[in-house]
């Protein structure tokens, strides 16, 4: 996923994508245990994914803390 996918989907999104994201991760994770997988550069991609939804989220989280006051 790119930057300004990331950044045109809302906060909600990011967490219901973030949590896909995890959950795909995590099942990943395991078929690589087994030797199931044969396309193991899909893990770093979705782990990049993940870090780049996480910061976006982050920053948003901020801005908002910092706007309020």
């Amino acid at each position: 996923m790119k930057t300004f996918e990331i950044k045109d989907l809302s906060a909600t999104e990011l967490e219901k994508r973030i949590a896909d994201e995890r959950e795909s991760l995590a099942h990943m994770k395991f078929q690589q245990a087994t030797k199931q997988i044969e396309n193991t550069a899909k893990l770093k991609l979705i782990r990049r994914d993940i870090a780049r939804m996480m910061t976006a989220l982050n920053q948003r989280k901020r801005n908002a803390a910092t706007a309020k006051p």
